[in-house]
C-alpha cells in the first residue's frame, strides 16, 4: 500500500491542512478501478478516432494495427505514433473526429515558426477542460472563493483560457490580467489582493523585478501560491521565486495538442512531480532514438493519449517532453512526472555534447551578482558551433563584480556539462521579457 509523504515544512503560507474531503471522487479511485477505466476509454478513443478521422485510419491500416487489437493497455505500445508535423500536414480541420457544428472552440498552437497546430474542443471537452484545470487547482491550495490572478496570455494560446475556466468551475474569483504591462499587473495584485497566481515562471521573475522596481516588497503581497508553467523551470528557480514572495511555487503541466493547462499537476503538500490526470490522459515514456516504452523511473519522452477527448483525440502524441513517471504520492493512484528537465527539440548539441537550457539555468541561479535571466546564442566560426550565455546582472552587482561572474559561469559549465562556452555579462533588462513562453535559445548560424 502507498504512504502519502507530507512534508509540513515545505507548505509555505498555504494556511490549510491537505482537505483529503474535497477529492473527486477520481481522485480517490483504486489503481485497479483506474486501470479498468482507461482502459475502457482508450478502447472508445481508438474506435472513435479509426472511424472518423481519416490519417488515423489510414496510420492505423499501414501499421496494421486496428482498434479490436487493443485488449490491454500495454497492446497501445502496437499503434503508430503522432507527431506535431501530422498535426500541422491535417491542417486545419483534417485531425477533427466531429462535425464542425459539434465544436465550440478552436485554439491554436503558440509556436511562431510554420503553419500552426489547430485544436477543437466539444462542448463536453470544455467541461473536461475545466474540471481537470478546477482539480489541478484545488491540488496547488486553491480553494472556493480565492481570487486568482491569470497572467497566462488570452486569445488562441490554451494557458490564458484554460486556467480561467478551470477557476470559476472550482468557485474562485478570476481576475482576467492576461500578459503585459508589468507595471499595472503590480497594481492589480497590490490593490485587489489575490491569494494565487497563474503566470510562466520567467514572467514571474519579470514581476518580481517590477515590484521590487517600485519599492513594494514582493513578500508582503497577498499571494500564497504561484501555479507556474508553460515552460521547463528548475528546483533552483523554484526557490529563488517561493524566497523572494513567500509563496508555494507548484507546477502545472499541459499542451494544447493534447488538452491545454490541467494534463497533471503538483500537489502543493508534496510538491515532489506532477500528478498525471490519468482519467482522461494515457501516459507513455518512450525512447527517443529507438521509440522503444521506458518501465516508470526511466527519462525518456513524454508520449500522451486522450481518453475522453471527442473533438479531437489525439493517439501517442509525441510531446518532445524529457521527464520520467514514478508512482503517485498525494494522489496514489495517479503516477507522478518529474518536472520537465527539457526538449527532445530543444537540446543543443555542441561538439558532440549535449546541453540543455535548465543545465544552464542552474549554473546562472547559483552564481552570486546575476539576475535570473539569460539567453543562449548559438554561432559559427571557423565551421565550428559556438555556444555564448548571455546573462543581465543584477542591478546592484559593481562591475567589477562582473568578470568574476562570467568566469565562474564558464568554469562551471564546463566542469558541470562538459563543453566551453563564452559568457557575456549584460546590463540589467537589455534582454528582452517574455508574456509567455521563454525562447531560451537564439540560433544565430547561418542556414546555408
Amino acid at each position: 500500500m502507498t504512504t502519502t509523504h507530507i512534508d509540513v515544512p515545505r507548505v509555505r503560507r498555504l494556511g490549510r491542512a491537505p482537505a483529503t474531503e474535497t477529492l473527486s471522487p477520481a481522485e480517490r479511485m483504486g489503481t485497479d478501478e483506474l486501470r479498468a477505466l482507461q482502459l475502457e476509454r482508450l478502447q472508445w478513443t481508438l474506435q472513435h478516432a479509426y472511424l472518423n478521422v481519416p490519417f488515423y485510419r489510414r496510420k492505423f491500416d499501414e501499421a496494421g494495427v486496428h482498434p479490436d487489437d487493443c485488449r490491454e493497455l500495454a497492446d497501445l505500445a502496437k499503434f503508430p505514433f503522432t507527431t506535431k508535423q501530422d498535426l500541422r500536414e491535417n491542417y486545419p480541420y483534417g485531425m477533427f473526429a466531429v462535425p464542425r457544428d459539434r465544436v465550440r472552440r478552436i485554439h491554436a498552437s503558440s509556436g511562431t515558426t510554420g503553419t500552426p497546430t489547430v485544436v477543437g474542443y466539444t462542448e463536453d471537452d470544455l467541461d473536461v477542460w475545466a474540471n481537470t484545470v478546477a482539480r489541478s487547482i484545488r491540488a496547488a491550495g486553491g480553494r472556493p472563493g480565492d481570487t486568482i490572478h491569470v497572467a497566462y496570455g488570452y486569445g488562441l494560446f490554451t494557458g490564458g483560457l484554460g486556467a480561467h475556466y478551470g477557476a470559476e468551475q472550482l468557485g474562485c474569483t478570476v481576475v482576467p490580467a492576461s500578459g503585459g504591462m508589468t507595471a499595472r499587473q503590480v497594481q492589480l495584485i497590490t490593490d485587489l489582493k489575490p491569494e494565487i497566481i497563474m503566470v510562466t515562471p520567467s514572467y514571474m521573475l519579470t514581476l518580481l523585478d517590477e515590484f521590487e522596481r517600485q519599492g513594494i516588497d514582493p513578500r508582503t503581497t497577498s499571494l500564497r501560491v504561484g501555479i507556474f508553467g508553460a515552460e521547463p523551470w528548475t528546483e533552483q528557480m523554484r526557490r529563488e521565486i517561493e524566497d523572494r514572495l513567500n509563496l508555494d511555487a507548484v507546477d502545472i503541466y499541459g499542451l494544447s495538442e493534447v488538452m491545454g493547462p490541467g494534463v497533471a499537476q503538483e500537489c502543493v503538500e508534496t510538491k515532489d512531480g506532477l500528478h498525471v490526470w490519468e482519467d482522461h490522459f494515457y501516459p507513455e515514456i518512450v525512447d527517443p532514438l529507438d521509440d522503444v516504452v521506458l518501465s516508470d523511473g526511466d527519462t525518456g519522452e513524454l508520449v500522451f493519449t486522450s481518453l475522453t477527448k471527442q473533438a479531437m483525440p489525439v493517439i501517442r502524441y509525441r510531446t518532445r517532453d524529457l521527464t520520467a513517471l514514478r508512482p503517485g504520492t498525494a494522489r496514489p493512484a495517479f503516477r507522478r512526472m518529474d518536472k520537465v528537465t527539457g526538449r527532445s527539440d530543444d537540446m543543443i548539441i555542441l561538439r558532440g555534447v549535449n546541453v540543455f537550457p535548465t543545465q544552464i539555468e542552474e549554473i546562472v541561479l547559483a552564481t552570486e551578482g546575476l539576475a535570473p535571466h539569460f539567453q543562449l546564442r548559438l554561432t559559427r566560426k571557423d565551421r565550428m558551433d559556438h555556444l555564448t550565455v548571455v546573462v543581465e546582472a543584477d542591478v546592484h552587482t559593481p562591475t567589477d563584480r562582473r568578470g568574476v561572474a562570467a568566469a565562474e559561469i564558464a568554469a562551471r559549465v564546463k566542469d558541470g556539462v562538459g563543453v566551453s562556452v563564452g559568457v557575456e555579462i549584460v546590463d540589467p533588462e537589455t534582454l528582452e521579457r517574455s508574456v509567455g513562453k521563454l525562447k531560451r535559445v537564439v540560433d544565430q548560424r547561418p542556414t546555408t
